[in-house]
Order: structure tokens, then sequence, then C-alpha cells
């Protein structure tokens, strides 16, 4: 088994999901003074969210990982006003935040061809510069994926997660009997008769402490943030990571679960949550299943039993409870309507909130007094309610 986990660990090694990299911007062309000539701005250097590509692929295809744009030409007689200097655009995947080496967030790249400009070209030599071009803008960026999807598993080692993704979808996840067994995020897609999508990440296992980045906890939490829900998946028996650690039951692994996530980031709790049950062919699963559910009925009560360090401050409301076994498909079936229910859901839910806000920024812009006439007026209102139905529909054909 370790010689498998040091293996596998190993494996984890080449996927990046974080990438450090220097960028400047080319610098101005020189001016002409004796004729007033201009010189050429320097180029810009964007990142430009690409279809289909790795940070992996970025770093073996850049190992310098150094980006310069071209510089502006130099005023001459032939051309009095200088050549801008050639862009650099630097290809990443979707999902990029981009920040500087102090923090700073330049931007995020959520859709294809979306841009984000990380260091501007110099100023060619003028009149106000006494015809002397600037440097390019440069610095040290950081492009930082986090995995952008529907739902996010979340659970221990051996929950079976991978097996649920692969029998939800066609993702191929590496499965064994041991821990540790996803040791990269996957992206499944659960596919429907009307040719409706939903993505599913497989996040690694957490481990007790991950929130204090224990097992690469921060690397992993980190892919929660940008999926839309939560499904909590641990085994209807408990389970135990290693010999010299205690056996946790399926209620305390809610609740350590939860508590992790609390600790690195509490809003992720504001997120909607479906509780999976799984390895429900094990014997006397049903029995287990029926203690779980009277314990999450009362788990408020019920925590306060647990060693203090395992209760959270704020409990998940799970939108479902369903019990599933993926080995056998038991329940799945129902799982995947659920799925897509509770996201159909969230969606009426964020558009009604588009709907009013736009509503309210419509009305605000009426007319006070007696600026306009009645007619105007009943055309605005007549406007927003149009605005209103449009939202609606959209969000239906989406």
């Amino acid at each position: 088994v370790l010689t498998c986990f040091s293996s596998l660990w190993w494996q984890y090694g080449n996927f990046v999901d974080n990438l450090r990299m220097y960028v400047r911007g080319g610098s101005g062309g020189m001016g002409l003074p004796r004729l007033g000539g201009h010189g050429g701005n320097g180029g810009d250097v964007w990142v430009v969210a690409k279809k289909d590509l790795t940070l992996k692929r970025i770093k073996d295809r850049y190992p310098l990982k150094r980006f310069v744009a071209g510089v502006g030409s130099n005023s001459s007689i032939r051309a009095l006003k200088g050549a801008r200097g050639n862009d650099v655009e630097i290809p990443a995947p979707v999902g990029i935040s981009i920040t500087t080496d102090n923090g700073k967030i330049l931007g995020e790249l959520n859709c294809e061809g979306d841009r984000i400009l990380v260091a501007r070209g110099g100023q060619g030599g003028a009149l106000h510069s006494g015809f002397l071009p600037s440097k390019g803008q440069f610095r040290q960026i950081c492009l930082d994926l986090r995995l952008i999807a529907d739902l996010g598993l979340v659970g221990f080692p051996n929950a079976g997660k991978s097996s649920l993704l692969t029998a939800l979808s066609h993702a191929t996840p590496q499965i064994a009997s041991y821990p540790f067994t996803t040791l990269r995020p996957e992206i499944g897609k659960v596919m429907y008769e009307d040719h409706k999508q939903v993505s599913v990440a497989d996040l690694p296992g957490l481990i007790e402490g991950a929130h204090m980045n224990r097992g690469m906890g921060h690397k992993f939490l980190k892919h929660v943030e940008r999926t839309r829900q939560l499904m909590f998946v641990v085994d209807v028996c408990g389970f135990q990571l290693a010999s010299n650690t205690p056996f946790r039951s399926a209620f305390e692994a809610v609740q350590l679960l939860t508590k992790e996530l609390e600790l690195y980031k509490e809003e992720l709790l504001g997120k909607p949550a479906i509780l999976v049950v799984n390895k429900m062919d094990l014997p006397e699963a049903e029995e287990k299943l029926q203690e779980l559910e009277t314990q999450l009925e009362n788990q408020e009560e019920l925590s306060q039993l647990l060693p203090e360090e395992m209760i959270p401050s704020s409990f998940v409301s799970f939108k479902h409870t369903v019990p599933v076994s993926a080995q056998t498909g038991l329940g799945l079936s129902r799982l995947k309507s659920l799925l897509r229910q509770s996201l159909e859901e969230q969606d009426a839910v964020e558009t009604e909130e588009q709907r009013t806000e736009k509503l309210k920024e419509l009305r605000r812009e009426l007319p006070v007094g007696g600026s306009r006439s009645k007619h105007e007026v009943t055309k605005c209102v007549a406007f927003i309610h149009m605005v209103g139905h449009v939202l609606v529909n959209v969000s239906t054909c989406g």
C-alpha cells in the first residue's frame, strides 16, 4: 500500500494548478525632436483563456516562463509616427485567477476568449516626455487554477467519490481499495436524454486538518470555491484512514467535512448541498442509514457529544439525502434526477434575483415629477416588464 501511495503521490506532481511567471510590456520607441515625431508605444502582455489547455502544458511549452512584448519603433524621417510594438498573448485554461506577487487580483478567466491585461507597454517618446520613451510595465504574476463545475464532490479518502463519478459520467479517474486514489481533480459530465449536461468535479479526498494545509488541503479545497453546489459523499459504514487513526462513523464524517470547509472558508457552507450516502450494497447498510438519518435530524444536539474540535459552528442543511451504491448502481438514477432538479431550482432563484435587481435599476431611471409625459412613463413601465420576461425566457432556454 505504501509503495502504491508513493507512486500515486508522485503522479500528482504532474498536475499543475499554480504557475508563476515573469511578464514585461515592451518599451516605447524614441521620438524625433527636430521633426516632432512620436515613437511607437510598446506592446502589451495579455493572458487569454483557451479551450482544452492545462497549466502543465504551458509549463512544458514555455520552460523559462518569461514573456516580453515587442518594443515600439523609433520615429524616423520615413515614419514620423513609430509603429507600435507587438503584443504577446499567453494562453491559459478557463478557470484561472491571476494575481501579482503582492496578492493583488488582476482578474479571472471564466470563459473561453476572456482576456486580461497583465503588463502594459511603455509610451513612445513625444513632446510631453522630451521625446524620450518610457519602459514597459514588468511584474511577476501567478496563474492559479480553480476548477469551474456545477457540483463538487467532497469527502474523505475511500468514500467512493471516484466510483460515483465514473458511474454518473464518462470520467475515468483512478479507482482502488486504498485511500488517496484521486490525487488530481477530475471533471465528469453527467449526460441527460435531452442533451442537458451537468459537470461534476471529483476532488482528492480530504483528511482531518486539511484547512491547515495538511495533505495539501489548500491545494484541494480551493477547487470547491467555484463549484455552484456541494455534494458530500460519505461511506454509510464509516471509515478509518489508517490503523493509528480513530474510526469515524458516517455522522462524524459529515461533521468533520463541515468543520474542514468552515475553517478553510466559512462562506462555502452557504452553497446548496446534497448528501450522498455511498456503499449501500454493504451488509447492515440499511440500519446504518436509518441511524445516520436520525442523527442528522438532531445533529445540533448530538454533535455536542463529539470532541470540541470536531463540532462546526454552523451545520449544513442538506437539500436531499440520497442513499446509493456506486458499485451496483442502486439509487444513481434518482441521484441524477435530483442533481438536475437542484441546479434548476438554483437557476430559477438566481434568475428571479437578476430580474428583481434589473427592475429596481429601471425603476430608478423612471422620470420624476412632470419632466416626462404620461405616454413616456407608460412606455418605460412596459419596457421594465418586457425585460423581466426576457430574463426568465433566457434562463429557461439555457
